[in-house]
């Protein structure tokens, strides 16, 4: 599956064939990305990566997650995902991370955009979360802008860097995007 979210970005579905190309992105990129992501310390070869990329495709057969490559310029730039999809309770998270020179050009709002149509029209979800660390403000921007409501802080939720996170917690259901993208 490939979306064209615009002429510079894509998203395509996670395969193991993006093991290379991004873990050079994440090898590139540790301190970045590792200030909020706890997995970065994981990935010290190609062979981790793929092995966590085939986890994923597992994922998406198994209809548990579904995640994408973020292509800029047709060059992986990072990942995006809906996770922890339950659909008893119609239910998911978006999880997203992006390379540093590709910050500042609304690449995650395009995605997360596309994402969320996905899931709330393709998938019949009802509610899609979104959770960032208190002091991860590039990341609470996301959910703010996407007009996704905070609902509080969960409190030391998350191992992050020898500690525990307390991470924001935003919210959105479909008729607040139905609404918000039939004013807009």
């Amino acid at each position: 599956m490939k979306w064209t979210i615009d002429e510079n970005i894509e998203m395509e579905i996670t395969a193991e064939k993006f093991a290379v190309p991004l873990f050079d992105v994440i090898d590139s990129n540790r301190e970045h990305l590792s200030e909020f992501l706890s997995w970065v310390g994981n990935m010290q070869s190609v062979e981790n990566l793929r092995k966590y990329l085939k986890n994923c495709e597992q994922l998406y057969n198994d209809k548990t997650e579904i995640s994408f490559v973020i292509l800029f310029n047709k060059k992986p730039v990072g990942r995006i995902g809906l996770h922890f999809l339950n659909f008893y309770n119609r239910s998911g998270a978006i999880g997203y991370w992006l390379d540093k020179h590709a910050v500042g050009k609304g690449i995650i709002t395009k995605c997360c955009r596309r994402l969320i149509d996905y899931g709330f029209n393709e998938l019949s979800l009802n509610r899609i979360e979104i959770k960032a660390a208190v002091n991860n403000y590039r990341s609470q921007a996301i959910p703010v802008r996407l007009n996704f409501k905070k609902e509080g802080i969960l409190r030391e939720a998350e191992w992050l860097n020898d500690g525990f996170a307390d991470l924001c917690i935003y919210s959105l259901l479909k008729k607040e995007w139905v609404k918000t993208n039939a004013t807009s």
